[in-house]
């Protein structure tokens, strides 16, 4: 799998030898995309491509190259040496021809290489109200996505996000109503998303493939909702789910073991809020909810007021489940035979939040990464710090450092 190659010495320096392009690595029709971007003026160079990469691609435009990728190979066999290439290189194969564009934004490229096991995790983030930034942990490479459309309310508000298929979603509130954008890397493109059947906000959600789940939340009134819903990302549809046993707000979701897994949050308005200690397991195959005791890293807060703390942070790699306890700047362990969570080690010394907020802890393929901020005498930056679980107790490497703001509004990972 093409997520398996190491990374662990790729330190990225913004002041130095970074690597990174205002352009996603996708082709939009007009411009090809550069191969490689290196020096230490690389996020200002631009980068002429070679002549095989031209934008001429009249002389390659016969009825069939419709039909026939690389000729001397076939169709069938075209596909499968490009589902191992890097998707670094998507915008640069799509630029060679009509057919290899056509291969590419079509999304066929993307269904081929999740039926074939091939995977590669970049990470979208926003520490900025309308920009996002891509890292490419196998490229060691920054990418600005384009700017989201200007909307004043739902600049100013809170969002979510969730990255799914080849879609990255971005939640938030117009003025009477809310709203859902939607990032393709087929396109490099914002546009507006398919409204939920059951609009919400601090819901729980997580992907799988090309489809994801939502749960939980707030509806417009602010009544805490135990309903779900499931999205297809090459249907753009949503399909609703029987309804949760227990209505929560500010949890978080997982797959894990091909099942969805709503952990913690908040249950209850007023005098009657409560910290929900209770997980939640939804079987994809018998649609049915089972209510988990004790699943959340909070269990022993059941008590306690209801702080304003961020949800959960929870991530799964390799079918374990993982938390980064913030207050205590701990790793943890869930121990599916005991139902109950193990401190394994330390979170990165970086790791500044505000009760959480500001700091993202998600999976990546084989690996954990901790995305925070900090502030020094030169300015504002923001770190990737990398662990590998299977290679051992938490031992952070510093994957990329970046100067940009400080603090994580939002955060993904992209899986295709």
């Amino acid at each position: 799998m093409v997520e398996n190659r190491s990374c662990k010495s790729c330190l990225v320096l913004a002041s130095s030898s970074q690597q990174e392009t205002d352009w996603p690595y996708m082709f939009s029709g007009k411009r090809p995309l550069p191969l490689e971007i290196s020096g230490s003026d690389a996020c200002h160079q631009e980068t002429k491509l070679p002549k095989l990469f031209s934008n001429d691609t009249s002389r390659y435009e016969s009825s069939s190259d419709l039909d026939v990728l690389i000729q001397p190979i076939g169709r069938d066999n075209s596909i499968n040496c490009l589902i191992r290439c890097s998707r670094s290189y998507y915008g640069s194969i799509a630029s060679l021809n009509r057919s290899f564009r056509s291969v590419i934004r079509s999304g066929e490229i993307y269904k081929s290489r999740r039926q074939k096991g091939v995977t590669e995790h970049w990470v979208y983030f926003s520490c900025d109200l309308l920009q996002w930034e891509a890292f490419d942990p196998i490229q060691c490479k920054w990418m600005h996505l384009p700017p989201m459309p200007p909307n004043g309310c739902f600049i100013f508000g809170d969002k979510e996000s969730l990255a799914v298929g080849t879609e990255l979603l971005v939640f938030g509130k117009e003025l009477n109503s809310q709203v859902i954008y939607r990032y393709s890397i087929l396109t490099n493109s914002w546009t507006f998303g398919t409204s939920m059947n059951s609009p919400r906000c601090l819901f729980g959600s997580a992907s799988l493939g090309e489809i994801a789940i939502l749960a939980g939340g707030c509806d417009s009134q602010g009544n805490i909702l135990s309903t779900a819903e499931m999205y297809n990302s090459e249907t753009q549809k949503w399909e609703t789910l029987p309804s949760m046993n227990t209505p929560r707000k500010m949890c978080s979701g997982v797959f894990m073991d091909k099942k969805f897994y709503v952990i913690g949050g908040t249950g209850g308005v007023g005098n009657d809020a409560r910290v929900l200690t209770c997980g939640e397991e939804y079987d994809l195959e018998l649609k049915k909810w089972t209510e988990i005791p004790n699943m959340s890293v909070a269990a022993g807060e059941a008590e306690k007021p209801v702080a304003p703390g961020a949800p959960p942070l929870v991530a799964v790699v390799n079918n374990e489940l993982y938390a980064a306890d913030h207050a205590d700047m701990e790793v943890k362990k869930y121990d599916k035979e005991k139902k109950s969570w193990l401190t394994i080690g330390r979170l990165p010394e970086r790791a500044v939040s505000m009760n959480g907020w500001g700091l993202a802890f998600r999976a990546c393929g084989d690996r954990l990464i901790v995305i925070g901020g900090q502030t020094a005498s030169g300015g504002s930056f923001i770190e990737l710090n990398s662990w590998v679980p299977s290679e051992g107790p938490p031992q952070w490497n510093l994957l990329a450092r970046k100067r940009s703001g400080n603090f994580v509004y939002n955060c993904a990972v992209m899986g295709c």
